[in-house]
């Protein structure tokens, strides 16, 4: 029996019904559903223990693409497909539409999908004896707290000085996450199966300055001007930390992944024009 954990966004409509569907069909499957602690009150009779990643087989995120970046650092490291379902308007990393939920889930537990491994980002401060890791799906970003100005950064590859610019922050980003942030700020797109790290920088105060794509063993290192504000980071968009006035920032690949659930028939591509309208002109322009 496969024991498939559930984490959802309980801010989308119709997240009960939905539940409700996938226990209806989990019985006839007879998958043991275990719900994230705070979404077993959203239906009735549902007695399962709550889901802990190291009961899981297997994950399913109900929501958009944040619930499935949660559902990636909900895992803690466990290497076990997570199939998401996006209950809202874009979610790029989702596998389906509630509408193919029920297929979705029967295609998991016969194994009918390719599991698809996708390289984090771990950070922390570049300090040897600091505990602090932050893990990413996406991107870790360095930026600057309320203030309306530039800050000056100087990023270092392996040791080398790659650049010194003054400009909002910076992103690191995988190339999961190079349709994310990375996109926003100018990034080039990177297939995920190209493991590597994106470095793009955020308005940067002069025209000369361009991304950079590193391989992915690479060790980044960005330095801020010292003065006297903290620095804060962002992790996924979603989990911030506040970094020192004097503290660098190191980012570089994590040893583990995160095993996305994907469907032949929904390519990186096809994702890419369905979702972002990639290589499709204006409607006007097919008139």
């Amino acid at each position: 029996m496969i024991r498939l954990g559930v984490v959802g966004n309980r801010d989308y409509a119709g997240l009960g019904g939905v539940l409700e569907r996938l226990l209806a069909l989990a019985s006839a499957l007879e998958v043991d559903v275990r719900l994230e602690a705070g979404l077993a009150d959203m239906v009735q009779g549902h007695d399962a223990p709550a889901a802990v990643p190291e009961d899981l087989d297997a994950l399913l995120t109900l929501g958009g693409d944040g619930t499935l970046l949660r559902g990636a650092r909900f895992l803690a490291g466990r290497e076990i497909p997570v199939l998401g379902v996006n209950l809202g308007r874009l979610g790029f990393l989702s596998a389906c539409g509630r509408e193919e939920l029920e297929t979705a889930v029967r295609r998991l537990v016969l194994g009918d999908y390719r599991g698809e491994a996708r390289m984090i980002l771990e950070g922390r401060p570049g300090v040897p004896d600091d505990p602090r890791r932050w893990y990413a799906l996406n991107d870790i970003v360095l930026h600057k707290s309320g203030k309306a100005r530039v800050i000056w950064l100087r990023v270092e590859v392996d040791g080398e000085e790659v650049a010194s610019y003054a400009a909002d922050g910076i992103v690191m980003s995988t190339p999961t996450g190079s349709t994310a942030y990375n996109l926003s700020v100018g990034g080039p797109v990177v297939v995920p199966r190209h493991h590597s790290i994106i470095i793009a920088p955020i308005s940067a105060h002069a025209l000369s300055i361009r991304p950079v794509v590193v391989g992915p063993d690479a060790t980044v290192v960005v330095h801020a001007d010292d003065d006297g504000t903290d620095r804060l980071v962002t992790v996924d968009g979603q989990v911030g930390t506040t970094l020192g006035t004097a503290e660098s920032l190191m980012v570089r690949r994590a040893t583990r992944s995160v095993i996305l659930v994907r469907f032949p028939e929904m390519t990186f591509f096809t994702r890419m024009r369905r979702k972002l309208g990639w290589g499709l002109p204006p409607d006007d322009a097919r008139a």
